[in-house]
């Protein structure tokens, strides 16, 4: 598996279109958390948010809201916000233009959201374009920086570093809030949140 921690600017400037980072000067983080929501993962992250008066923004599989719409009310009522991560996890490179777009459609009745996150961080231009437009009026959100907390062959502590070593103004950090990443999201968190806490940042939802 290959990626990059901290994502290239020339990826940036080949897809201008979608969000990579939020432009501020301030000392502001924007913590993501994709895959959810998940009855005792998205519980634990939502726990630890509030303990530091953190917010934060949740791209979530419609399925999943389906599955757990109490822990998807919890994420909204404690003023987080929420993305469309697809209905079914959907890779938008391995799947049928059509297919894809419904799929996001099906998601878009349980996940009321003008943000989108493409699973995999998969999605061709003419996907993109179509999400643009009137059916969808969505913007899509990718990342700055990946905790890798996904990756097996990662430690916890490098996960930690990841986020740690890269992290700035307006950096857009992806997790987890899924089974595969646990045991590193429960490591991480936490000290994520006291680390640039004591540097003075606020970790902020994305609003655009």
């Amino acid at each position: 598996m290959f990626y990059t921690v901290k994502i290239p600017a020339w990826i940036t400037k080949i897809y201008p279109s979608r969000i990579w980072k939020i432009d501020t000067k301030d000392k502001k983080l924007y913590l993501t958390f994709d895959d959810g929501p998940h009855p005792t993962i998205t519980s634990f992250v939502l726990d630890e948010l509030k303990k530091k008066n953190a917010r934060a923004t949740f791209f979530c599989i419609g399925k999943n809201v389906q599955l757990y719409p109490d822990v998807y009310a919890r994420i909204l009522n404690e003023g987080h916000a929420v993305g469309n991560h697809t209905q079914d996890h959907l890779d938008g490179w391995k799947t049928k233009d059509s297919e894809y777009l419904d799929n996001i459609a099906i998601a878009k009745k349980y996940i009321d959201s003008s943000l989108f996150r493409p699973p995999y961080g998969k999605i061709t231009r003419f996907q993109q374009k179509q999400l643009s437009a009137p059916r969808f009026k969505m913007q899509t959100i990718m990342w700055t920086i990946l905790s890798g907390d996904f990756d097996e062959k990662v430690s916890p502590e490098q996960c930690v570093r990841n986020v740690l070593l890269n992290g700035n103004e307006g950096s857009i950090i992806v997790f987890h809030d899924s089974e595969k990443a646990k045991l590193k999201l429960e490591f991480s968190l936490g000290k994520v949140l006291d680390y640039f806490g004591s540097k003075g940042y606020a970790f902020e939802k994305i609003s655009i």
